[in-house]
């Protein structure tokens, strides 16, 4: 018979997990650090096996506690997904506002909407755009990079890393390459990545406003680009854009952002744990493209 087992505890291991820091996981759920740890202990002992590989003040799941993690996850969202349903019918639950850099919402985000609403969650979603500022008196949640400035008192869920992918025409191609402007710094930064710059630096540079407009005057053949791999991705899979060079990263990452904790509103719960599961699945699909090295023509 298997041994009936708190469910704090794994409430306790599934922020510990997730935050990789017993000190984060105590401030997110009010309790000391000493509270933190004793669950953990206490869950390993019941369990019988080790969840984490403790080196100095950092924590790494084991194999073990990777699978209970994965387990958790699914099991905490069918719950956050029932307590909806259940508040639903109280009262009607207004929609969640997602603000998201444009492009990453055009060629990322909206494709995949279709699959949010097939998880029936009790909840529609708005989508807008906005580079740069955000105003969280009309926005609820939103997905931006690292490259701006938000306020201490925002809470913030790392999501990913940047991976770019310098591409071209797979069968039209020439002498330019487009670069966005609507990113600071970003040619600067190219500039710095030895293979990158002894390449764009033989091309002429074109200068357009946004992401999505290089990526369509590249679809075009009206020059190369360097973009990120989650805007492109459809292509990639079409064969419509190639590689140039190995994808590489620029040092940047995305995240969610949030006024308040995300615990506190389970739609901003549920739309986390969907949108982590759909990244996944695109870092997944986009290595399979790590390898496959083009001649630059």
């Amino acid at each position: 018979m298997v041994k009936r087992i708190s469910l704090n505890s794994f409430k306790f291991f599934y922020y510990v997990a997730m935050y990789e820091s017993v000190t984060i996981a105590s401030e997110k759920l009010f309790v000391t650090q000493g509270a933190v740890s004793r669950q953990i202990k206490n869950l390993e002992d019941d369990l019988n096996i080790a969840l984490f590989i403790r080196k100095g003040k950092t924590l790494d799941l084991t194999n073990e506690g990777l699978l209970l993690l994965n387990c958790c996850q699914g099991i905490f969202h069918e719950i956050d997904k029932c307590l909806i349903r259940l508040d639903n019918k109280k009262e009607n639950i207004k929609e969640l506002v997602v603000s998201c850099e444009s492009t990453l919402c055009m060629k990322w985000l909206i494709p995949r909407l279709k699959n949010f609403n097939e998880l029936n969650s009790g909840f529609d979603l708005k989508i807008t755009t906005n580079d740069r500022s955000i105003n969280f008196n009309n926005t609820d949640i939103a997905i931006r990079r690292d490259d701006i400035n938000w306020k201490e008192h925002i809470y913030s869920i790392k999501l990913m890393d940047e991976t770019m992918f310098f591409v071209k025409n797979s069968t039209k191609s020439n002498n330019n390459i487009l670069i966005s402007s609507s990113r600071q710094k970003f040619w600067g930064t190219l500039l710095k990545i030895n293979h990158i710059r002894d390449k764009i630096t033989q091309l002429n540079y074109k200068e357009l406003d946004h992401f999505y407009l290089c990526i369509e005057a590249c679809l075009s053949g009206l020059g190369s680009t360097i973009v990120s791999g989650y805007m492109i991705e459809k292509y990639l899979n079409n064969g419509n854009l190639e590689s140039i060079t190995e994808p590489f990263q620029d040092g940047s990452s995305y995240y969610l952002l949030s006024a308040s904790p995300l615990e506190e509103d389970y739609r901003k719960v549920v739309f986390k744990n969907w949108l982590i599961e759909e990244i996944n699945k695109t870092q997944l699909n986009l290595e399979k493209f790590y390898y496959q090295k083009k001649a630059f023509n």
